[in-house]
């Protein structure tokens, strides 16, 4: 070991610090959602008095007592700012995380295990919104959320609609030469299958894009590469290698907003959720209406929701401000066993 390589540890463990502060800060606001107040003196000599008693070998108690006096200011400085938060899953930098920056910059972004923990921290309160993606133009529909979807009372509030790009990301310094293996979610290797057969590219799985691109700076893996956002190598001390290399130029994902309360503005978009008797015909006599209604069809997915049973979600051009979509909707709920109306809402297309 040389002092380069002892230079790459440091940043390395820099990279981390920053990392688990701003991990820190996010736990802060979301903690301001549960606090009737907050200042909470006896919880902030809680945490100092422990930080006394946890200390390293190096460090002083009065550098660690300046530091977190610090910390603590600077999370109720921020939690006086009443910031929104967002939901999305996944590691930061995740194509959802993404996402949700160009919806709305202004949002904490908070990442989850899962898509239900999404779902659970909308619906508790935890979050003010969940951004989760339904269907991709190459992988199809997101089967986990839509089967969340047709069970949740969450309305959807808005939808962004974004060509997803992959990067080939690599630590600082690496030889792309030298380069065996590259690590992302199985369906970002999907997305690349050609280019990483031309350079002869072992493929691994990872549960997560970002999450990948995060272990390889975390574990400063020199021979191998990730495929995730430019979020993720900005994020995570990255080298972009290459960009746009997924196979077709043609990928985009649509992303949905949720929240617990509906969109109040008037939307370009609405959709709803239903299931019908199961007998023949009845299907045809709901897109019959919206036809008849000249209203237009953007999407319609089945979805089995119990053993032989099917909920439909339909998505469609229109305002439920407007008559005739009003008047459709009636109509609809005439001649369906069960009818959520999820919301109306605005759709961005990037």
């Amino acid at each position: 070991m040389d002092l380069e390589d002892i230079r790459n540890q440091i940043n390395i463990i820099d990279s981390k610090i920053l990392k688990l502060l701003n991990d820190r800060m996010e736990q802060a606001i979301m903690a301001r959602k549960f606090k009737t107040e907050i200042e909470d003196i006896e919880r902030e000599k809680e945490i100092l008095y422990r930080i006394k008693n946890s200390l390293g070998q190096l460090i002083s108690a009065n550098f660690c007592e300046k530091l977190f006096i610090d910390i603590i200011n600077e999370s109720k400085r921020l939690q006086k700012k009443g910031y929104k938060v967002i939901g999305f899953q996944g590691e930061h930098g995740a194509y959802s995380e993404v996402a949700s920056k160009i919806w709305n910059k202004d949002l904490v972004s908070a990442p989850c295990k899962d898509f239900s923990k999404v779902f659970e921290g909308v619906k508790s309160g935890l979050f003010d919104y969940g951004i989760v993606p339904v269907e991709n133009t190459l992988g199809g529909v997101v089967g986990q959320v839509n089967d969340l979807i047709i069970n949740t009372d969450l309305y959807v509030v808005g939808a962004i609609d974004f060509p997803v790009n992959h990067c080939l990301l690599t630590v600082p310094d690496a030889d792309y030469r030298e380069i065996r293996s590259v690590y992302s979610h199985p369906q970002a290797l999907a997305q690349c299958r050609q280019f990483l057969a031309r350079n002869k590219l072992q493929p691994i799985s990872h549960y997560d894009t970002a999450g990948a691109a995060r272990m390889i700076s975390e574990k400063n893996l020199r021979s191998s590469a990730v495929i995730a956002s430019k979020m993720s190598a900005k994020l995570y001390n990255l080298e972009v290698i290459k960009e746009n290399i997924e196979d077709l130029e043609i990928n985009n994902t649509r992303f949905l907003i949720l929240s617990k309360e509906k969109f109040e503005g008037v939307g370009n978009k609405c959709s709803i959720i239903f299931s019908t008797e199961h007998k023949s015909g009845t299907l045809f006599s709901v897109l019959e209406v919206f036809a008849k209604a000249n209203i237009n069809l953007t999407r319609i997915e089945s979805i089995p929701k119990q053993p032989g049973t099917y909920a439909f979600f339909l998505d469609f051009i229109g305002s439920d401000k407007d008559e005739k979509v009003i008047k459709a909707i009636d109509k609809v709920s005439q001649i369906t066993k069960e009818l959520r109306f999820m919301g109306c809402y605005n759709e961005r297309k990037i």
